[in-house]
């Protein structure tokens, strides 16, 4: 089977792509959290965004794997000798692995900036498995659904992770759109309902209620998550995370009706407390964004777990403008700090 994958690759290559997203409400996407309150709502909420991370799977010499990806040393290895942890490249081999592939160069093209905290790296797991995927169908098999993209693209990264990881940047990655995600797990595995929040329609206008900036610093936010989830696990932070999914359901709700002043006001309340629980979830830029957007007006978050990476705002188009003039100069202050493009990306993994 390996030497018939490179074979159909030597006919004509395969490509797939996904997008990154922005988010609200995270970390009960986590089982972790989800499976211990699951008697109340509990939903993240997130908006694919059009920065893309494609993906080409190419041939290469017979018994080796090859990874290239924006920002990293390409690599190569014997399909049975390829690092899963210690390397940055390690996720791709993993799902290569996965896979049984072998003979096979793996090319990333991210559409974000490296380490940003908009989900890159789930989005390239996404579209990696629904290229093998569809590589695969093309040998006969039978291609995967969307849900089992998903899954099994959580599965394999948080395995491979070795710390928990949530369902909510497959998602997005694998869906698109604006969407709130209810967990509803069950006996027999992971259970999640789809709402869409803003209909299609509708982006264009919602795209100018949206402000994404790169704060200059990548994430690092292993401390953060692991504080959030021990905590929680050991009863002391449980209340505030009930708190937090109140405002996360609220937030949904007040941006279904369009009323972006009541959603930013649940998205600062939200974040609010995270701040609280972990002050080292903002850097001093990100701080300094969120503040400015919170004084306008309108509601400014960090992205995953923060701690680096980037910062998003919601608000009306007056309000939002005055952020995005305050925002350019405090980005200013660093050298790779910047104002990121941000529209909603309503397609998800798309595989040709």
């Amino acid at each position: 089977m390996p030497d018939a994958l490179k074979k159909i690759l030597e006919k004509e290559p395969v490509r797939a792509e996904a997008p990154c997203r922005v988010d609200m409400g995270g970390t009960v996407d986590m089982p972790a959290l989800h499976y211990a309150i699951r008697n109340m709502d509990t939903l993240t909420f997130n908006i694919a965004v059009g920065m893309r991370t494609k993906i080409t799977l190419l041939p290469h010499k017979a018994g080796f794997v090859k990874v290239s990806s924006t920002g990293f040393d390409s690599a190569e290895y014997p399909e049975d000798k390829a690092p899963f942890i210690g390397h940055p490249l390690g996720l791709m081999f993993a799902v290569a692995a996965f896979f049984r592939a072998s003979g096979v160069h793996i090319t990333v093209e991210s559409g974000s900036p490296v380490r940003s905290a908009l989900g890159g790296s789930s989005a390239a797991v996404v579209a990696l498995v629904a290229a093998f995927s569809k590589a695969y169908e093309r040998l006969g098999e039978r291609a995967l659904s969307i849900r089992q993209v998903v899954l099994l693209s959580h599965g394999i990264e948080s395995n491979t992770a070795g710390v928990p990881c949530g369902l909510q940047d497959q998602l997005a990655a694998a869906y698109g759109g604006v969407n709130a995600w209810y967990w509803h797990p069950t006996a027999s595995g992971p259970g999640y309902d789809k709402r869409s929040v803003i209909s299609p329609k509708d982006y264009a206008a919602f795209n100018e209620r949206l402000l994404l900036a790169y704060c200059g610093s990548p994430h690092d936010s292993i401390d953060v998550n692991s504080v959030w989830v021990r905590e929680f696990l050991r009863g002391t932070t449980r209340d505030k995370w009930i708190t937090m999914c109140r405002h996360a359901v609220d937030f949904v709700e007040a941006l279904s009706r369009k009323d972006y002043a009541e959603a930013a006001a649940f998205m600062n309340k939200e974040v609010a407390i995270r701040r609280e629980m972990t002050p080292n979830v903002l850097t001093p830029i990100m701080e300094k964004l969120v503040d400015t957007a919170v004084e306008n007006g309108c509601g400014g978050r960090f992205t995953g777990a923060g701690a680096g990476g980037c910062v998003w705002a919601l608000g009306e188009k007056g309000a939002l403008a005055k952020v995005k003039v305050e925002w350019d100069e405090i980005l200013s202050s660093a050298e790779t700090a910047r104002l990121l493009p941000i529209t909603v990306d309503g397609q998800g993994v798309l595989v040709d």
